[in-house]
C-alpha cells in the first residue's frame, strides 16, 4: 500500500514536469508571428513622425522665405504666422521709389525757424505714408559767434540734421547755393539721392504732394520748380525761383565739377543755376509746378507768384512770420490728429 503511495505522487510529480516543460516550450519561441497587415499598422505610425522631423519641420523657414518672396512689394508674414522666426531674422521692407534731399538753405541765428521746420516736416515723416525716402537738412555757412558754437552743436547731437558749408559766407546771393551744391555731390556720392531740393527757410512743402509730383519725373538731367518770371508757365523760358527748386543727382555732379558754375557762383542763386544750366546745355527735361508751388497771397497782391491756398498746393512761400505760419498749418490740416486730453485745453477763438 505504501509503494502505491509512492508510485502515486511520483506520477503527480512527472504529470507537472511535463506540464511546466511544454508550457516553457511554447514560450521558448518568443511574441507571437504577426502578419503583414499588423506590421504596418505599428510602422506607418513610426516612419510619418520621421517624415515630418527630417523634412516637413526644417522645410518650414524655407516655406516662410518663399512666402515673403513672392509676395507683393511690401509684404511681410503677420505676426502670427512668423512669431517663430529667428529674432534677427530681418524684415522684408519695400524698397523706396526715389531718394530725395530736401536742403533748408538758412541762418544759424534762426533757431526758432528750424524749430517749427523740425515739427512740421518731421509730423509729415513720422507717418510713414511715402513711397519716396525724403531727408531734410538744415544748411549754413560757418559759424562766426561764440554762442553760435555752443548752440549749434547742440541742435546736432539732438537731432543730426544740420549741414555747415566750409568756403562761403553767410549770404544767398554769395555763393551759398553752388556751395551747398558742391558739398552734397561730395558728402553723399557713396549713397547718393534721385534729386536734390534747395528750399528756403520761409516756405511750407507738403511732402506727400511734393513726393507724389516727383514721382512721374525722369531721374536724369531733370530740373523742377516754379518758373520765373511769375506770368511764364514755360519751363525753359527762364529758370526756377529760389523758393524751392529740384535738381536730379547727375546735375548735381555736374554743378560740383563745371568750371561754368565755379566761374559764375557769385549773385543772384536762382538765376545762377538757370544759367549754369543754360551755358552747359544741361536740364533738358524741365517742368513747372506753378501753380502748386507758389507765394503766400498777400490783400494786395505783389504779382503773379502769389496765389491762395488749395487742396493741391505743394508748397507756399514768404511764409515770413508765425502768424502766416499758422494761417497756412491751419488750412491744410496739421494739427488734426490731437487728441483730446485733461492736460490741455484750447478756444477756438482769441479773448
Amino acid at each position: 500500500m505504501g509503494n502505491n503511495g509512492k508510485l502515486g505522487a511520483d506520477h503527480h510529480h512527472h504529470h507537472l514536469n511535463g506540464g511546466l516543460h511544454a508550457a516553457m516550450k511554447r514560450h521558448s519561441g518568443g511574441f507571437p508571428r504577426l502578419s503583414a497587415s499588423s506590421k504596418a499598422l505599428v510602422l506607418l505610425p513610426l516612419l510619418l513622425l520621421a517624415f515630418i522631423f527630417f523634412f516637413v519641420y526644417p522645410k518650414e523657414f524655407e516655406l516662410q522665405a518663399m512666402m515673403s518672396a513672392c509676395g507683393p512689394p511690401g509684404y511681410t508674414a503677420s505676426s502670427s504666422s512668423s512669431s517663430h522666426l529667428l529674432a534677427d531674422q530681418p524684415a522684408v521692407v519695400r524698397k523706396p521709389d526715389f531718394r530725395l534731399l530736401i536742403g533748408v538753405l538758412t541762418r544759424a541765428d534762426l533757431y526758432e525757424r528750424r524749430h517749427l521746420l523740425r515739427m512740421v516736416y518731421g509730423l509729415q515723416l513720422a507717418s510713414g505714408d511715402l513711397p519716396a525716402h525724403v531727408d531734410v537738412r538744415f544748411v549754413f555757412c560757418r559759424l562766426y559767434k561764440d554762442d553760435q558754437r555752443v548752440l549749434v552743436p547742440l541742435e546736432i547731437l539732438a537731432h543730426g540734421d544740420v549741414i555747415v558749408l566750409d568756403g562761403c559766407e553767410e549770404n544767398l546771393n554769395g555763393g551759398k547755393t553752388y556751395t551747398f551744391l558742391k558739398a552734397v555731390a561730395e558728402l553723399y556720392a557713396d549713397e547718393p539721392y534721385d534729386y536734390v531740393m534747395k528750399a528756403d527757410d520761409d516756405i511750407l512743402f507738403r511732402l506727400p504732394q511734393l513726393v507724389a509730383s516727383l514721382d512721374g519725373m525722369p531721374r536724369e538731367d531733370m530740373y523742377y520748380g516754379a518758373t520765373i518770371p511769375c506770368t511764364s508757365m514755360d519751363p525753359f523760358q527762364e529758370y526756377m525761383a529760389g523758393m524751392g527748386y529740384a535738381l536730379s543727382w547727375d546735375l548735381v555732379e555736374w554743378i560740383a565739377t563745371s568750371e561754368i558754375a565755379r566761374n559764375h557762383s557769385v549773385g543772384t542763386e536762382d538765376m545762377l543755376t538757370g544759367l549754369w544750366l543754360r551755358l552747359g546745355g544741361k536740364g533738358k527735361n524741365r517742368f513747372n509746378a506753378k501753380p502748386a508751388i507758389h507765394d503766400y497771397l498777400n490783400p494786395v497782391p505783389v504779382d503773379q507768384c502769389e496765389h491762395e491756398f488749395m487742396p493741391s498746393t505743394i508748397g507756399v512761400h514768404r511764409l515770413k512770420s508765425n502768424p502766416r505760419w499758422a494761417e497756412a498749418l491751419k488750412y491744410f490740416n496739421f494739427t488734426a490728429g490731437l487728441q483730446s486730453s485733461k492736460f490741455y485745453k484750447f478756444n477756438s477763438t482769441s479773448s
